[in-house]
Formats: C-alpha cells, sequence, structure tokens
C-alpha cells in the first residue's frame, strides 16, 4: 500500500525551501504519485519550477495564518496518504493540522531545513525555540534531515530518528572547464535580502579590499532599502550591484571567481553546492553544522566566524587572486532524492495500515497538553505577522 497521493504546502514558490520543493514534486510525479500542491499564492521567482501534472489549489494570499487555518480543511478533502512538510518555517501549520484533524490527519513527513542553532536569535528566543523543537516528536511522523551533521543535532533537539535525505540537485550549466569569466575580479552573493543573510557584513567587507573588486547581489526583499542606503554611505556605488532575481544563478555562479555567504544561520546552504557543482570557490560564514560537510576541503573555500569582517576580506582576497587555484566541480548529491523520499513515505503508509489492521507498530504520534500550547501559540503569532521562510 504506497504512498499514491502526497500533499504539501507553501505560501509561494520564493525561497530555497520552495525551490527544492519544485524539484522533489517533478520526481514524484514522474514515478507515478498524485502530488497536490496547496499554495497561499502562485507567484514567486520558483513559481515555474512547479511541474506541470501538480494538482495545484490556490488560496490567493500569503497570509500564514490563512493558509495555517485553511489546511486541516483541504488536507480533510483532498484525503492524501501522507502529509510533506518542506521546511522549518511551515512546522506550526503541521501542529495545527494534526490537532485538528486528529486521528483523520494522514502521517506527517516533515524536512529540517534551518540549524537547530539560530545565530541571531538572543537567550530566551533560542530557550523557546529548543522548546518548539522538542515538541516536534508529537505531531511528525517522520523528519527528515539533508546532511548526517543536521540530522545528529535535529535528532537532539527533537527526540526523532531523522532521515538523512539530500536536496534533488539544481540544474547547472553545461561545461564549466572553458566557461567565461566575468571581466574584473567580482564576488558573487546569492540570497534574499533579508536579515539572515547579512549581507551588510559582505558589503563591509569591500571596503577593506582593492577597488578593482566588485560585488553582485542577486536576490530580492525587505532590506533593499536599507542595503541601497549603506552602499551608498560607504561610496560603493561603482562596485556594488543589487540587480535583484535571477532566472539563472548557477550560470552566474560559473561567471563569477567566488561566492560569498554571510548569513547568522542557514540549514544545509544550497548555494554552497551549487557553486562548487560548477568549480567557483567559496566563502562562507560558521552558519550551520553542515556548512563543514560541504566545504570539506581547504581547496574549496574558507569557513569564518560570523562576525570576522577582517577575517571575510582577507578569504576573499585569497581566492580573488588569479593565482589562486579552482577547485574541480564537486558533483551535487541528491540524484536518488525523490525515491528514497518515497520509501520513507510508503514505509509510513504501511505502518499505518499495518496499526489499523490491529497489528503492532510504531506508536502514532499524539499532541500532549506542552505540545498543544507551544503549538497555539505559534499559530497566533503567525495569525498576527506575515513570516518569511529561511533558506
Amino acid at each position: 500500500m504506497p504512498a499514491d497521493h502526497i500533499l504539501t504546502y507553501a505560501l509561494a514558490m520564493r525561497g530555497g525551501v520552495e525551490a527544492a520543493l519544485g524539484r522533489m514534486l517533478q520526481g514524484w510525479l514522474d514515478r507515478g504519485r498524485r502530488v497536490t500542491l496547496i499554495l497561499g499564492e502562485e507567484s514567486g521567482q520558483f513559481q515555474g519550477g512547479v511541474p506541470r501534472g501538480v494538482d495545484m489549489v490556490t488560496l490567493g494570499h500569503q497570509r500564514y495564518g490563512g493558509l495555517c487555518t485553511a489546511l486541516p480543511g483541504l488536507i480533510a478533502r483532498a484525503r492524501p496518504d501522507v502529509l510533506f512538510c518542506p521546511g522549518n518555517h511551515y512546522t506550526a501549520m503541521a501542529a495545527w493540522t494534526r490537532l485538528r484533524l486528529g486521528g483523520a490527519c494522514p502521517p506527517i513527513v516533515a524536512k529540517m531545513s534551518n540549524a537547530v542553532d539560530r545565530g541571531d536569535q538572543a537567550a530566551m528566543l533560542a530557550w523557546g525555540q529548543r522548546r518548539w523543537l522538542a515538541g516536534h516528536r508529537t505531531f511528525l511522523d517522520a523528519l527528515v534531515a539533508m546532511t548526517p551533521a543536521t540530522a545528529r543535532a535535529a535528532q537532539d533537539a527533537t527526540g526523532l530518528s531523522v532521515a538523512v535525505i539530500p536536496n534533488p540537485p539544481t540544474a547547472l550549466p553545461g561545461k564549466t572547464g572553458d566557461r567565461p569569466r566575468s571581466s574584473g575580479r567580482r564576488i558573487l552573493g546569492v540570497g534574499r535580502l533579508e536579515p539572515q543573510k547579512r549581507w551588510d557584513r559582505l558589503i563591509t567587507a569591500m571596503t577593506k579590499l582593492p577597488e578593482d573588486i566588485g560585488l553582485t547581489i542577486l536576490g530580492e526583499g525587505s532590506l533593499r532599502p536599507a542595503l541601497t542606503a549603506q552602499i551608498a554611505a560607504l561610496g560603493l556605488t561603482d562596485r556594488v550591484s543589487l540587480p535583484g532575481h535571477s532566472a539563472n544563478a548557477p550560470a552566474a555562479m560559473a561567471a563569477a571567481h567566488v561566492l560569498a555567504l554571510t548569513s547568522d544561520y542557514e540549514g544545509v546552504p544550497g548555494v554552497l553546492r551549487e557553486a562548487l557543482a560548477v568549480g567557483t570557490p567559496v566563502v562562507t560564514t560558521d552558519s550551520s553544522p553542515a556548512v563543514h560537510e560541504i566545504v570539506s576541503d581547504p581547496k574549496f573555500g574558507t569557513i569564518i566566524a560570523r562576525e570576522d569582517v577582517g577575517a571575510l576580506a582577507t578569504a576573499l582576497r585569497h581566492w580573488l587572486d588569479p593565482v589562486a587555484p579552482r577547485p574541480d566541480p564537486v558533483p551535487q548529491p541528491g540524484q536518488d532524492s525523490a525515491d528514497r523520499y518515497l520509501a520513507l513515505f510508503d514505509s509510513i503508509v504501511v505502518a499505518r495500515a499495518r496499526r489499523e489492521a490491529g497489528v503492532a507498530g510504531p506508536r502514532e504520534p499524539t499532541l500532549d497538553s506542552a505540545a498543544i500550547g507551544l503549538g497555539a501559540r505559534a499559530v497566533a503569532i503567525a495569525r498576527r505577522l506575515t513570516l518569511r521562510p529561511a533558506l
């Protein structure tokens, strides 16, 4: 009894979590599964990544609380075999759905898309985050992480057994060995213009680099006015550009001399894998355990402390040196991700069928009072705020 019908959801196809979800959907369709995608709104730079053949339900808005409220009823009508929560940003919706539907809720599988320990949280918020993660075992049937280190951290935080399944690989440009480089020495950043990414660090580091070095940051977000003002105040208008989203970021990575990621926190940053896959070195903050798994050799790039702008500038200068060796392209993992997810879904659906038939099996998650309280508070906050997902 496989998971023939998979239902998943997102506010809009606008971030790295959603881009990976679009690639996953194609794999599930190719293997004969029915897929339903509930969207707050059909928008975002990755909307074109939703494959044909997906059953889409659109609410017409991007309000977190609105999608959270509507989700249980939509799931009850669709009656999927399994519910897939694509990232940390969406787990409050999963908890609310489990609470509302109770025993009628399909099995829920979630992906851990962000680091357990975030670098931007005060002590009280970090404590609350830990409590929230500890409650995940009461409403999730399974949890997936993208690397072994993130799986270990997720297991410690949630008490769940965590499967390791990488994201499906990103489509890359053709041959990379003879690709043209951008004119001049150019640093590339790729990601939303949001506080998590800390592009202000990278812009500040530009003041410590020679004037022939330029910076391009591909992405869009709420911090565009602040970053534009910072660029002007530092006299970097001629050296730093913010062109917005790119339809082909991997091609820009292939043309760049170095890719920089300066985030406070990440899950498993796909941009690092993509850059290394086209033979471009990376400079990154120590924003998650997965960073060390990706930049596993000094020939791939440099990992620095989050707040060390001096070290950031030094590392960038090193990789921009014309004599610095380029890394050989590093293949992306995840070619079999769709199959591995489907095997997990099928095992959970079969286990539930055995329980319903009276055959002993793993205990079904049940929400205790503490988890209900945490979930209710999360939903109440979500109703008042339009939260942005992390990459």
